[in-house]
């Protein structure tokens, strides 16, 4: 068996372990919370940093798209992530832990939420946005990964991926994002 052979079969076999072990729980939890929300037309803010900010700008590409194609619902969904020019703005002029909750703080209205996608869970915008969202009452669900940090204890709904690798943190992110989107979907058209 080559090398890369070797590899692929175990990454794929820590990756697969990684995803099982999700508490089904709170994966439910998140489901209702992101239903609700859809349901209501209240908007879903998403955010995280280097590739969970991918991730999160996957979210509203699949949710804005896809889900609005299948279904009756117009979900309503925003990435703090997105914007350059705002991020860059507020890095600049304040400081870099702000980039998140300061958009959320002109945003935000009551019944929204604020998903969150960080590996570590310890990144201070993502500590900063997570106390804003819950002095708010804003549900938070939490995608963490490694220990999980301080977003897997703070997060209301949290889907903690327990994996001591970058790539295996992120690739659990977007295979629970798709897994709650085609989900939601066919939960939504049997009610």
């Amino acid at each position: 068996m080559s090398n890369l052979s070797l590899f692929f079969k175990n990454y794929t076999s820590k990756l697969n372990k990684a995803i099982l072990n999700i508490d089904m729980s709170q994966l439910k939890m998140a489901s209702n919370t992101l239903k609700t929300a859809i349901k209501k037309g209240n908007t879903i803010y998403v955010c995280g940093n280097g590739g969970s900010a991918a991730i999160a700008n996957h979210y509203v590409c699949d949710f804005l798209k896809y889900f609005r194609q299948r279904s009756k619902y117009d979900p309503k969904i925003v990435s703090l992530s997105n914007s350059i020019e705002t991020m860059s703005a507020i890095a600049n002029d304040m400081d870099y832990k702000y980039v998140f909750k300061y958009q959320l703080e002109s945003l935000y209205k009551k019944g929204d939420i604020l998903l969150i996608i960080s590996s570590s869970g310890n990144s201070k915008n993502i500590k900063e946005v997570v106390n804003f969202a819950n002095s708010k009452k804003i549900k938070t669900i939490g995608f963490s990964g490694f220990s999980g940090g301080f977003l897997n204890k703070k997060a209301k709904v949290s889907l903690h991926i327990k994996a001591k690798n970058y790539g295996i943190s992120e690739d659990s992110h977007h295979v629970l994002m798709h897994i709650l989107l085609q989900y939601l979907i066919e939960d939504i058209k049997e009610k």
